[in-house]
């Protein structure tokens, strides 16, 4: 199981699919909403609202608390609060990480499954420099380069708060990470034989 959390434009989700082809295992991204959306009945359009933004509960921001994520969701009342909705999606990366190999990209999903003590867990994180993230982020996204520094910026913050809000602990923590690669001077597909090797 391959766990990647990735820098805006580090081109993180490209080398976790890369990989995931090299490998011959499937690779889940915004799938996850789909199938969380499934297994628990609620409108995708809800986890796609919620998706690795941080939820609204001021006194959690502050407190930076970890969520109990293992708890069961809630069938009833508030169901579609964005603690309830992480666990939904907690419990479906679960799931897949006890059925197959696969590779798993943002969502907390390396902290996710940090506690079901798996024994081939990898959690990898993907950055580069401001520079070389702006080229790509122009480049993919099609956009000039104040567009995409905006959208850096906008992204960093919310997956920062993201994962903060989530788990207690900081997103740019090395620590929670077993391999950490930077691909400021790497090519995408050099970047992924690098992992895979």
């Amino acid at each position: 199981i391959i766990t990647i959390e990735r820098e805006y434009g580090s081109g993180g989700r490209i080398v976790g699919r890369k990989l995931a082809e090299d490998l011959g295992i499937h690779f889940y991204d915004d799938e996850i909403l789909k199938l969380t959306s499934e297994k628990s009945a609620i409108g995708e359009e809800y986890f796609r609202l919620a998706d690795e933004k941080a939820g609204n509960n001021l006194l959690h921001r502050i407190v930076g608390r970890k969520l109990d994520f293992t708890e069961e969701p809630v069938l009833s009342g508030n169901v579609t609060a964005p603690e309830n909705l992480f666990r939904f999606q907690s419990s479906v990366i679960r799931e897949l990480a006890r059925e197959e190999s696969c590779i798993i990209v943002g969502r907390a999903a390396g902290y996710v499954l940090d506690q079901e003590e798996l024994e081939r867990l990898i959690r990898i994180f993907v950055c580069a420099d401001k520079v070389r993230r702006v080229q790509r982020v122009m480049e993919v996204d099609a956009i000039d380069e104040e567009r995409a520094k905006r959208r850096i910026k906008k992204m960093e913050k919310s997956r920062r708060e993201y994962y903060k809000y989530f788990t207690g602990s900081e997103w740019h923590n090395m620590k929670n990470y077993d391999l950490t690669i930077n691909t400021t001077n790497l090519d995408l597909d050099q970047t992924a034989e690098l992992v895979k090797d």
